[in-house]
């Protein structure tokens, strides 16, 4: 599942926010012209951002002038085509009996900590691994606490030091501990200070070093959480935290809210980073694994 099937009310979702205005532009039964630019103005709305709202256009308009297309029925289908084909997801899967090390990225906000306990109830069920919990973000004494918080919750333990201490350092007992205890993944939180990028970069890149240098033949992963009501400062973050250390994954956090949708379309078009999982809730199983056609039946429905 995408996320959990309940009725949405109007005016909430991804439907309200792109699919109904396209069902109004459909209504209006304005000049291909018209429709173009206003069609390109509704995925600029629904957070694709300029350049791929453009380019979604503009391969739209070539093909309903090639096959010379003219019913609404067939350009929609088009269109979920062109933008089925900038959707990319994955399934990120710990290897059993070595050690796996999955660090959790995003900006201060996002729901890492929640996050985190989800995909450890995620695992325990569907895998059955043993999980570490991991306070590398270190610069706020809140999420060292609040992971804390989801041990408890999710009975996982916690490697954490003091409030202050090196992140890299953290990092570094996690391993040692996972492999003296049998642990087999390990899931860190990371620091998310956006207003001091060239700190986080070289920080997450000490990290990244770290784990290279002592993890031996486990899966790293390196997971981005974005929250899907942020827009295009999605599209922002991904680009930092990409350039920090190449994020292999995006998990979208608080969808079901008033998500318009298309922040997915611009990081696989421009950044092509696939979509793992979408949180749709605050209990430990509201995560869900991506679904493509999931996503576009709710982006672009018209009824």
């Amino acid at each position: 599942m995408f996320w959990n099937k309940k009725k949405k009310d109007k005016g909430k979702g991804p439907k309200a926010n792109l699919g109904l205005m396209i069902a109004e532009l459909f209504g209006k039964t304005p000049s291909l012209d018209t429709f173009y630019n206003e069609l390109e103005e509704m995925l600029i709305t629904g957070d694709m951002g300029g350049s791929v709202a453009m380019g979604i256009v503009d391969e739209l308009r070539e093909r309903i002038m090639k096959d010379k297309i003219k019913d609404k029925e067939t350009i929609l289908k088009e269109l979920r085509a062109i933008i089925s084909g900038n959707l990319k997801t994955i399934r990120i899967l710990p290897d059993h009996d070595k050690l796996n090390v999955f660090l959790v990225l995003g900006v201060n906000g996002v729901g890492k900590t929640t996050t985190i306990a989800k995909l450890a109830q995620y695992y325990k069920k569907q895998e059955g691994v043993k999980i570490l919990f991991s306070a590398g973000d270190t610069f706020r004494a809140a999420a060292i606490d609040q992971l804390k918080i989801q041990g408890e919750r999710t009975g996982n333990r916690v490697i954490a030091q003091k409030h202050g201490s090196d992140p890299g350092a953290v990092i570094y007992d996690s391993i040692a501990s996972a492999k003296s205890h049998g642990e087999e993944l390990i899931l860190a939180d990371t620091a998310g200070r956006m207003h001091n990028k060239s700190n986080l970069v070289n920080e997450l890149k000490k990290i990244d070093k770290i784990v290279n240098s002592n993890l031996n033949g486990g899966q790293y992963r390196k997971i981005l959480i974005l929250d899907a009501t942020t827009g295009q400062n999605g599209l922002q973050q991904a680009e930092v935290f990409n350039e920090a250390v190449h994020v292999d994954c995006i998990i979208l956090t608080k969808y079901d809210a008033t998500a318009r949708g298309g922040l997915i379309v611009a990081i696989n078009r421009k950044l092509n980073i696939p979509v793992a999982f979408v949180g749709h809730g605050e209990g430990l199983d509201d995560l869900s694994e991506f679904s493509p056609e999931n996503y576009l039946d709710d982006l672009l429905a018209l009824e």
